[in-house]
């Protein structure tokens, strides 16, 4: 989000990043292992996206460009540092290109589709620059177990300036 204006007495305009990704989505997991993407995302994986695992027990989706820049970071991390090697292999060695097809889905390679739980009803969320993918039984007890400690939370993140 962008903010402009707000000189000699005029409103600020808020101008939104047309590339952000937010928003929660349900959708099903067809037989097939095959997700439909929220028409609203697609856009931002035209150019090609990455799917990997997350952390809590959902999977990441980035768009091309933030994998490359996420990509580049881990490259940089270092080899001596086993929390930096363990992580690095959690998201490269577990990472495949994925493509949306023609009706807006991707294919969920079984390994992955296992990690994360999948079952048949399945939570999209956006968050900024990338997608989580949660098996929705998952995502209900993340979120009651979240709600719960939000306050906690936000207290804890006033350091980062938040």
């Amino acid at each position: 989000m962008l903010i402009s204006g707000g000189k000699c007495g005029k409103p600020k305009t808020i101008v939104h990043n047309p590339n952000m990704i937010i928003g929660q989505y349900n959708y099903n997991l067809d037989p097939k292992k095959r997700l439909t993407i929220p028409t609203k995302f697609r856009s931002v994986l035209a150019e090609g996206a990455v799917l990997t695992r997350g952390i809590d027990g959902c999977l990441f989706l980035y768009p091309q460009k933030q994998w490359d820049v996420l990509a580049d970071k881990l490259s940089k991390l270092p080899l001596s540092q086993s929390n930096a090697r363990s992580f690095s292999r959690v998201m490269l060695a577990g990472a495949m290109d994925v493509a949306v097809d023609s009706l807006g889905r991707i294919l969920i390679p079984d390994y992955l589709k296992e990690y994360a739980k999948l079952k048949k009803s399945v939570v999209i969320a956006g968050l900024f620059d990338r997608i989580e993918i949660w098996d929705e039984e998952r995502w209900q007890k993340y979120g009651q177990t979240t709600d719960t400690q939000v306050g906690d939370i936000a207290e804890g993140l006033k350091e980062l300036g938040i």
